[in-house]
C-alpha cells in the first residue's frame, strides 16, 4: 500500500525531497518513468459529457438471452408427448380396429357411424375408422347381427361370401363351409361364389358345401341374441361345434353315425338341458368329466 501512494504522489509531482530520492532509488522507477513519458504525448479530447448520454441512451442493451435447463427438459418432453399422441391418433384411425366375441361371450359395439353390431361366441370384426362414412367396409370371421345407419354400401366381407346394404337389420354366419344370411329389415344383396341374392325382409338364404337353401323368417331379430341357438337341418357335428362356442367348453363324441340331421332350438345359458335335449334325440349319454370337458356316447 505505501508504493502505491508513492507511486500516485509522484504521478501528481508532490513528493517531497527525501521520498523523491527513495522512490527513484527503487528498482521498478525505469519502468513508471517509461510510462509516465509514453502517456505524456497522447491528447485526449475534451469530453462532451451531453453528447455521450445521449449516444448511450439511443443504444439498445442487447439482454442475453438465457435458456434454463429445465426449459429444455420441458420442450423434450412436450415433443415426445406431441410424437406419442400422433402415435395413437394413427394407431387408432389407419390400422384396422378388432372386435372379439371369445367362446362364451357375446360382444355390442357401435361403428363410427353409430351403426350397431352383435357378435356371437367365438367371433371376430375388423375395419378401418380412417373414411368409414365413405367406406363402410369390415371383415367378419363368425356370426353378427347388424343394424346399419342410412348412408353409403355398407359391406360385410367373410371367407364365404359378401353381403351389401345401404340402411338395414340382417344376421350373417360365416362358419367352416356354412354361409348364411338373413334379412330383418331393408333390403340385402347376397354374394356367393357366382351367386347374387336380393333379400327383403323376413328372407333368407343359406349356403353349404355349394348348395344352396332359402328360409324364411318371422322374428324381429336372431334367436342367439335371446339365448337361444336355432338349427335347421344340420347335422350333430355342427350342432355340437356351437355348443361347444356358446358354453366354452370342449365335447367329445364317440358315435358311428353323425349324419342325421336336426331341426330345433338349444338354450345357451342352460348346458344340462342342452345336453339332455342333445341325447335324447341322438339317443347318447352325457358324461361330465371335468368342468369343462363333456364326453357323449352311445347308449
Amino acid at each position: 500500500m505505501k508504493k502505491d501512494r508513492l507511486l500516485a504522489k509522484w504521478l501528481n509531482n508532490d513528493l517531497s525531497q527525501d521520498e523523491l530520492e527513495a522512490f527513484q532509488a527503487s528498482p521498478d522507477f525505469e519502468k513508471y518513468q517509461k510510462i509516465k513519458d509514453y502517456t505524456n504525448h497522447l491528447e485526449i479530447s475534451d469530453l462532451d459529457e451531453n453528447a455521450m448520454l445521449a449516444n448511450i441512451l439511443k443504444q439498445k442493451k442487447a439482454v442475453p438471452k438465457v435458456v434454463p435447463l429445465y426449459n429444455n427438459w420441458v420442450f423434450r418432453a412436450a415433443a415426445i408427448f406431441v410424437i406419442a399422441l400422433g402415435i395413437t391418433f394413427t394407431l387408432k384411425v389407419f390400422v384396422p380396429q378388432t372386435q372379439t366375441a371369445d367362446y362364451g361371450e357375446k360382444t355390442a359395439f357401435s361403428l363410427p357411424d353409430d351403426s350397431k353390431v352383435v357378435m356371437n361366441s367365438g367371433s371376430e370384426i375388423s375395419y378401418k375408422k380412417w373414411n368409414w362414412g365413405n367406406n363402410r367396409h369390415l371383415e367378419l370371421k363368425g356370426e353378427a347381427y347388424f343394424q346399419v345407419s342410412k348412408g353409403k354400401r355398407f359391406e360385410v366381407q367373410t371367407s364365404l361370401g359378401k353381403v351389401s346394404v345401404l340402411g338395414t337389420q340382417f344376421n350373417v354366419k360365416a362358419r367352416k363351409n356354412m354361409f348364411d344370411v338373413v334379412c330383418y329389415e331393408g333390403r340385402v344383396k347376397v354374394n356367393y361364389a357366382n351367386t347374387q341374392i336380393l333379400l327383403t325382409h323376413g328372407q333368407g338364404v343359406s349356403f353349404e358345401n355349394g348348395e344352396q337353401l332359402n328360409v324364411k323368417t318371422n322374428t324381429s331379430k336372431p334367436e342367439w341374441m335371446d339365448n337361444q341357438i336355432s338349427f335347421n337341418k344340420e347335422n350333430i357335428r355342427t350342432i355340437l361345434d356351437e355348443v361347444e362356442r356358446q358354453y366354452n367348453i370342449t365335447i367329445e363324441l364317440n358315435v358311428k353315425d353323425t349324419t342325421s340331421l336336426f331341426t330345433g332350438k338349444l338354450p345357451s345359458k342352460d348346458l344340462d338341458v342342452a345336453l339332455q335335449i342333445i341325447s335324447t334325440t341322438y339317443h347318447l349319454k352325457a358324461k361330465k368329466v371335468s368342468k369343462n370337458k363333456i364326453i357323449l356316447d352311445e347308449k
